[in-house]
């Protein structure tokens, strides 16, 4: 959603709380896309500070449909995310991060509220995202969901760094 920041931007010292909604379906990132399976419109707190600066904060929750990391099935993950950030209102010589974080969510007057819940979610996206504890994986040789059933391949892998010596003992095999 594009939030009009004109009013805003426009006298110092003004304050404006908004209604925000999530527009996008998913969030897209390198690691992958991920759908929302829920997500709550919130309020926006908009500052014009005095000094040619916006604040902006509010805060929401929203859950993604993300993977396991060991058997790949999909886990409900439940993101608390709360914005507190200052922006420039001009543009200014200083400093190369905050042109960066602008021009991030920022064009001219509108900001974009679904690409500010996206920098949010990758910011406190987990290390690792598991189905629970003691998830079993996926097979390695035959793809199985462990967690669903075991699979009849053999557990036991040599190690490749001995595989020289394993081919001089199955060649002088005594049978």
């Amino acid at each position: 959603m594009i939030v009009d920041l004109t009013d805003v931007c426009s006298c110092e010292n003004k304050a404006v709380t908004k209604e925000v909604t999530i527009d996008t379906t998913s969030f897209q990132s390198k690691l992958g896309t991920y759908s929302f399976i829920e997500k709550k419109p919130f309020e926006l707190h908009l500052v014009n500070e005095g000094n040619k600066r916006l604040l902006i904060s509010g805060e929401t929750d929203v859950m993604l449909a993300i993977p396991c990391d060991r058997c790949l099935e999909l886990v409900p993950t439940e993101f608390h995310l709360s914005f507190d950030r200052t922006l420039p209102l001009e543009e200014a010589e200083g400093s190369k991060d905050e042109e960066d974080e602008r021009e991030g969510y920022m064009t001219g007057f509108h900001l974009d509220a679904d690409r500010l819940v996206c920098n949010e979610i990758l910011i406190n996206w987990p290390m690792k995202v598991l189905c629970r504890a003691d998830c079993r994986g996926i097979c390695k040789k035959c793809g199985t969901n462990l967690n669903l059933r075991a699979c009849d391949c053999t557990k036991s892998e040599p190690d490749p760094r001995m595989a020289a010596i394993q081919d001089v003992f199955n060649k002088f095999k005594e049978v």
